[in-house]
């Protein structure tokens, strides 16, 4: 029998966006197409819902309106599987009583509703135990509507028809399919698009709100036979649907990706550098602002308590939040509480420069929010060795001999003790290139050694939700094989 694997490519890097001009979309859309409720309409409710819990004996309140719309499509196996349309709306809640808080939200706009959904509130707080640092954001961190930034462009509704997303899943699936024989089947191709707008306001004085878009196009297929059968896709997800990928590009990707992993075999048990694909790196970045996080550290809860001005990274690492990215993920004039956000340095030369705290947490800690209630916004993990040159080949070179991740399976870090294990499939990689597929092992190691040792991280950046990064190798882990 021959046991010697089919040679494969080096894994294709990451596609550039390639607009395709002839997609679908209206770009004289105006704000309001496809909401129900306009941004005067929620002000009106949002005020009236203020104005309750003042007459009922509220000392402080706040108040957020939203609606979300959007299509969802999926297609399989050059069929139809599934057309959705959805529609959220709701006003939510919140009375404070001097020291106590109450919460209760509402999918009716009526009048009525809304006074029933206010006493709803104002009665949690009665019965709930005093906390003093429940409050509303101090005076001075709210963002005035003067400072509140209008060109994030956050927000390009797509007004595509469910027929018009069909041809485009359609379309991704089918190029998948032509790129090899060997792809014999398919998960499936779906095209997203969803938009929502809110307006938020409190006794303190915040007003303001705005509207949003994602869309997206992925795709998932399979390729091979029998046990040989390996799995995997791609995707594209933007703000403005002009920007995302064409669906052939990203189809063409998922093939591609799914036969490289052909023939994987296992490895045998070792210790060796391991080289994280960019979109894995993400994640990495992820269990960092985790640690690092308001409610994990005022908790005790977290591998990185006291971590304020202490070297997590090597010196060559740096992370920058930016909240004010033009048409960015995690763009925002605003926290989720009014308060004003900046773009700064969360990490210097690897040394922790800040914290992610919400006005709650901060008072928690003895300390001030950092504009970061409901989470982070846009971060930059980069590293000062790091070349222009710096490309996915190159990080291979710097990898030598050792393990190439491309999939993760389980959530196995434990963010009390920073251990981590979790299963894996990627690539062997001897001499700097990729030698084969391997399949069914599990890296671990301990998330604070695993920041000390990162070695490199690469340009070949990719962007995950709010987090950008390129692949990251690490100097050494356990990998568990057979």
């Amino acid at each position: 029998m021959n046991t010697t694997p089919t040679p494969i490519p080096t894994p294709v890097t990451f596609q550039t966006c390639t607009p395709k001009a002839t997609w679908p979309v209206n770009t004289d859309t105006p704000f309001n197409v496809g909401f129900a409720y306009s941004r005067s309409f929620f002000e009106q409710l949002v005020d009236s819902a203020l104005q309750h819990a003042r007459q009922i004996g509220a000392t402080d309140a706040a108040a957020h309106a939203s609606e979300g719309c959007g299509l969802s499509v999926s297609v399989r196996k050059g069929e139809l599987e599934n057309v959705e349309r959805n529609r959220d709306k709701s006003l939510g809640i919140t009375v404070h009583i001097g020291q106590r808080r109450g919460n209760a939200s509402t999918s009716d706009f009526s009048q009525q509703a809304i006074e029933q959904t206010v006493q709803a509130a104002y009665d949690i707080a009665r019965f709930t135990a005093e906390d003093p640092f429940a409050a509303l954001p101090d005076d001075a961190d709210i963002a005035p509507v003067s400072e509140h930034r209008t060109d994030l462009e956050l927000f390009f509704p797509w007004n595509i028809t469910s027929e018009q997303a069909t041809l485009l899943a359609l379309q991704a699936e089918d190029a998948a399919f032509k790129v090899d024989q060997r792809i014999t089947n398919s998960e499936g191709a779906s095209v997203s698009a969803q938009q929502s707008h809110f307006f938020s306001a409190h006794t303190r004085g915040f007003r303001g709100g705005y509207a949003s878009s994602r869309h997206s196009v992925s795709v998932s297929v399979i390729a091979g036979v029998a046990e040989a059968m390996q799995r995997d896709g791609w995707y594209s997800s933007q703000r403005d649907a002009q920007d995302l990928e064409t669906p052939e590009a990203i189809g063409i990707y998922a093939a591609q990706r799914a036969l490289n992993r052909l023939n994987a075999r296992k490895i045998a048990t070792l210790e060796c550098p391991v080289l994280f694909e960019a979109p894995l790196a993400a994640g990495l970045l992820g269990s960092f602002v985790q640690a690092v996080s308001g409610g994990a550290l005022y908790r005790k809860s977290s591998f990185l308590l006291n971590s304020l001005g202490k070297s997590v990274f090597p010196k060559h690492i740096d992370i920058q939040e930016d909240p004010f990215i033009k048409r960015g993920k995690g763009s925002s004039p605003f926290d989720d509480e009014g308060v004003r956000v900046h773009a700064r340095s969360v990490v210097e030369a690897g040394k922790v420069q800040g914290y992610f705290l919400s006005s709650y947490s901060a008072r928690k800690l003895g300390m001030k929010t950092t504009g970061n209630a409901g989470g982070s916004h846009n971060l930059t993990l980069t590293s000062r060795l790091t070349c222009a040159s710096d490309d996915l080949d190159a990080m291979l070179a710097r990898l030598g001999t050792g393990l190439f991740v491309t999939e993760l399976m389980g959530n196995g870090v434990n963010a009390v003790t920073g251990d981590y294990s979790r299963g894996a499939s990627g690539f062997w990689v001897e001499k700097g290139r990729i030698a084969f597929p391997v399949q069914e092992i599990t890296i671990a190691g301990n998330m604070k050694t695993m920041f000390k040792n990162i070695v490199a991280v690469g340009a070949d950046t990719y962007n995950h939700g709010a987090k950008t990064v390129g692949s990251v190798l690490i100097k050494r882990m356990k990998v568990a094989g057979s």
